[in-house]
């Protein structure tokens, strides 16, 4: 019975460490703010940006 307990102990744990590490934990490298935070502005400004555009050569 300890082991299941354990275990369930250990899910927990892990849980609220990937939720710390992707919502609450400030990046360094993308402006000090969360991956999540960085990861959603990142797919919102992506419609109205025309600069992942000018990246592609064009073929004709």
């Amino acid at each position: 019975m300890r082991t299941d307990l354990a275990l369930d102990e250990v899910e927990i744990a892990v849980a609220e460490y990937v939720d710390w590490f992707n919502h609450r934990r400030l990046h360094g490298e993308i402006g000090l703010v969360p991956p999540a935070e960085f990861e959603d502005h990142f797919y919102q400004s992506e419609g109205r940006s025309t600069q992942a555009e000018a990246l592609v050569p064009s073929l004709q």
